[in-house]
């Protein structure tokens, strides 16, 4: 019987290739220690199989994926580390200034709030402000694009998350 979380080194550089192409497309890169970084992808495909989405590999997924939006990769921290630190929790993306070899990679705080906090969070709209408006405005997860309409879109125009990486934000 085959491992779960049995990972082809096929199935590792086609991940490796694809999050390559879309981060430099979208103005991101991807740690340049190749092993290092195929390591990660590796374990972004075994929280694949395991849980049916990609937990991000540096942390301690529940299972449930509603529980986990938050670090589905790309994790809402991503963006944040790598303005504060040059790369992201895990190390997968990395800034210019990193690629380059103008900034060590150093220790990275965790900044995902401690269970007990996630689940007191208040979910809905964040203002009452906006609730005049004719359609609800949704938030980007990932990279904070704002849409009004019925609902989300099936994908993020700027990042590509999918459409359960939105919040509604008014």
């Amino acid at each position: 019987m085959k491992e779960e979380s049995a990972v082809s080194p096929e199935e590792m550089d086609r991940l490796f290739q694809r999050l390559h192409r879309e981060a430099e497309a979208g103005g991101y890169h991807l740690n340049p220690d190749t092993p290092f970084t195929k390591e990660l992808v590796k374990g972004l495909l075994v929280n694949e199989k395991r849980y049916g989405y990609w937990a991000c590999p540096c942390r301690l997924a529940s299972g449930n994926k509603d529980e986990d939006l938050d670090i589905i990769c790309p994790c809402d921290y991503r963006d944040p580390d790598l303005d504060d630190y040059g790369a992201c929790y895990c190390a997968l993306y990395v800034t210019g200034a990193v690629l380059k070899g103008e900034q060590k990679l150093q220790s990275i705080p965790e900044r995902r709030p401690p269970e007990e906090e996630r689940k007191k969070a208040p979910a809905g709209p964040k203002t009452p402000a906006f609730s005049s408006l004719p359609y609800p405005v949704w938030r980007c997860r990932v990279c904070g694009y704002l849409c009004g309409r019925d609902g989300p879109p099936e994908d993020c125009p700027v990042c590509k998350a999918k459409k359960d990486r939105f919040e509604r934000f008014f």
